[in-house]
């Protein structure tokens, strides 16, 4: 088999786990190896090798540093596996792994997740550039690939100037899992506690619903700056339950009692929004409808198929009737098996990761 070099800085932060493996499972001609510079979490169930940069001993923080900062070393550091292309995550480390690529000889592709495209500072002209700033044009110029996890992300590097033809839209998908046993009888969000979440709105809608004597119990899972100050915001809201960061497996006993998992999503002052969030797709697996709003990147996955409710972002009085909508019997069931077929037929994961190997064969 062929060696693909898969680049993340960070290997591999928890809650990045789930949807980085899946990326490549559907994988059968090119042999993933994992390279960064940073130890961050489990690394052994990664389908592929795991390899850091730098080499050992003392010196290894330093043949980091200039492998970052001036692309020293890399190249050598990961020879021997003769790869035939890097496939890089994230626009950062697509220009941290530029230089490796350029030395190997061998084409680059990158996947941008959302973040990495929407965020204004990375993009902002003026200061001290970062590492991304300095090889933005270099990057556009000597990749064969920019991969978008969807059409949202597309679009927004066709704003910032990227040139059509480098760009393609592939979703990362979910693997099958068993149909939630319920009874629904919760509604669901899980993410972190960042303005991008949009956790306030859903608030909002929660005191809308209260008003017009409805209190559906609400269990929001996640950690975040923001968790202490919306917990406060939620004061007198009494079917309201936080729970800190949860661990995959009890945030799947979550869903299995959920009515819909609630993406209240919008963009942050810094121009921050989602791309496809791995947990609105995980939901849908298990059968659970998804109430999103429409910049929470899902429009294109739930409107055309019935599988959850879009509404405006910001709008807390549009997301209280789409969760009271919910809650009409035999709307939430239809939804539920939108939702399986979507994932079924559109976002399964050993078909997506096909797809992306195919694309990536398709530049050698």
């Amino acid at each position: 088999m062929k060696t693909v070099l898969v680049y993340r800085d960070r290997l591999l932060p928890a809650s990045e786990h789930a949807f980085m493996r899946r990326q490549y499972i559907g994988f059968r001609d090119l042999r993933p190896c994992w390279v960064g510079c940073r130890r961050e979490g489990a690394v052994a169930d990664l389908p592929g090798e795991v390899r850091f940069l730098g080499g050992d001993g003392p010196l290894r923080p330093l043949r980091q540093a200039a492998f970052k900062q001036f692309g020293w070393g890399g190249a050598r550091d990961v020879a021997d596996l003769a790869p035939v292309l890097v496939h890089a995550q994230f626009g950062r480390g697509g220009a941290l792994a530029l230089p490796m690529a350029r030395a190997l000889g061998v084409p680059l592709a990158v996947t941008f997740h959302g973040g990495d495209a929407f965020k204004d500072k990375h993009y902002r002209r003026g200061g001290l550039p970062s590492i991304f700033r300095r090889r933005w044009r270099a990057l556009q110029d000597y990749a064969s690939l920019f991969v978008c996890v969807s059409e949202g992300v597309r679009d927004r590097l066709l704003e910032r100037g990227v040139r059509p033809d480098l760009l393609d839209v592939i979703p990362i998908g979910v693997e099958a899992a068993a149909p939630a046993a319920g009874p629904a009888e919760q509604f669901v969000f899980a993410g972190r506690f960042v303005d991008k979440k949009g956790v306030a709105t859903l608030i909002d809608a929660l005191r809308v619903l209260a008003e017009r004597g409805l209190m559906p119990s609400v269990v929001l899972a996640g950690d975040g700056p923001l968790l202490p100050a919306m917990r406060a915001y939620a004061a007198g809201l009494e079917t309201v339950r936080f729970t800190g960061w949860l661990a995959a497996a009890d945030l799947s006993a979550l869903m299995e009692r959920a009515i819909a998992l609630v993406v209240p999503s919008v963009v942050s002052a810094g121009g921050d929004r989602e791309g496809l969030p791995s947990v609105a797709v995980e939901a849908m697996a298990r059968g659970v409808p998804v109430i999103g709003s429409d910049q929470s990147g899902l429009a294109d996955v739930l409107q055309p198929f019935g599988a959850g409710i879009v509404v405006p972002a910001a709008d807390a009085v549009a997301l209280a009737d789409a969760m009271q909508a919910m809650l009409v019997p035999g709307v939430r069931d239809g939804m539920a098996g939108a939702a399986l077929k979507v994932v079924r037929e559109r976002l399964s994961a050993p078909a997506q990761s096909a797809r992306l190997e195919a694309r990536l064969l398709s530049l050698l």
